[in-house]
């Protein structure tokens, strides 16, 4: 692999911790990308992310994959934006696939890179794997492990629609306080469509003594074959006026992605007028759609 040209000097800025970055009164706006499935895809992904690291974000993170198989790419994605383009990279890391040595191994692999935002998650259990053999079973584990460690900013993941293997939304709160409270310094959310329930789950969770920065997570929504696949597996629901919006322009491509990006950034304007200054995209590797957004904003944010 051909390690990339340097476009930016390297001000030190990209090794700021999230928690820095989304701490003052500016707006933040972030956005996600993901790793290639397989080498042969590396350089169109890695060129993608490259163009979303031009718009110069707040930060950007990294999915770590199904089954942890893409962490190399997450790792060489990661330091490529914050080496290269100085923009902070949040890493994604999933315990439930891995062992302890594994973890620790990654770990150890994250510092030397100078990756020092890590975003702790479970992750889903591999099909035919028994819980009983496996070393990580709650993202509150890996949390703790990673605490242990020292030298990371960690974050964790939040539900505000509950968690889909949650009982109840009061458990959900309770395992989430248990994450906080292993050592999680800020929480990025599942998506949602409906600010509402983000502002109600706000509520519920400092109640409940949950204090730490919420990252709002925002999927502007352009292929609507995926949407229900998507909401299905996040325990997403999808409020009539979007409904409405899908069934109006689902067949017109150019149209779709027009009204996602439209509802999309709705949906971020409100938040910021609400108090919610810290907001991340799941961009889906599409610059052209990160742009759109940012572009939407960017006075709201001070570009």
């Amino acid at each position: 692999m051909v390690a990339p040209t340097l476009l930016f000097q390297d001000t030190g800025e990209n090794n700021m911790k999230i928690t820095e970055i989304i701490g003052g009164e500016k707006p933040s706006l972030s956005f996600e990308v993901f790793p290639p499935k397989t080498s042969d895809n590396f350089e169109t992904v890695k060129k993608a992310t490259e163009e979303i690291a031009l718009l110069k974000p707040s930060y950007m993170s990294v999915t770590y994959g199904a089954g942890g198989g893409t962490s190399q790419y997450t790792v060489s994605i990661a330091e490529n934006l914050q080496k290269n383009f100085s923009v902070p990279s949040l890493a994604h890391l999933s315990c439930v696939s891995s062992t302890k040595d594994e973890i620790m191994s990654q770990l150890g692999l994250l510092k030397e890179k100078g990756i020092e935002n890590i975003l702790a998650l479970r992750g889903d259990i591999p099909e035919g794997m028994s819980k009983e053999h496996l070393d990580y079973h709650y993202a509150s584990e890996l949390t703790r492990e990673i605490k242990e460690y020292g030298g990371f900013c960690i974050g964790g993941a939040c539900y505000p629609e509950a968690h889909p293997e949650s009982s109840t939304s009061f458990d959900d709160i309770r395992y989430l306080k248990e994450k906080v409270d292993a050592g999680c310094e800020f929480l990025v959310t599942q998506m949602f469509f409906d600010n509402d329930v983000l502002y109600n789950f706000m509520y519920r969770i400092r109640e409940a003594g949950i204090n730490v920065p919420v990252v709002a997570g925002i999927m502007p929504v352009t292929n609507p074959k995926s949407i229900k696949r998507i909401c299905r597996i996040s325990g997403s629901a999808l409020p009539q006026r979007f409904c409405r919006i899908v069934d109006k322009y689902g067949d017109n491509p150019e149209a779709m992605t027009e009204a996602g990006i439209a509802y999309a950034t709705q949906q971020i304007i409100d938040l910021y007028a609400n108090g919610i200054n810290a907001v991340h995209v799941y961009s889906m590797n599409k610059p052209e759609v990160a742009r759109k957004i940012q572009s939407n904003v960017s006075a709201i944010i001070g570009l």
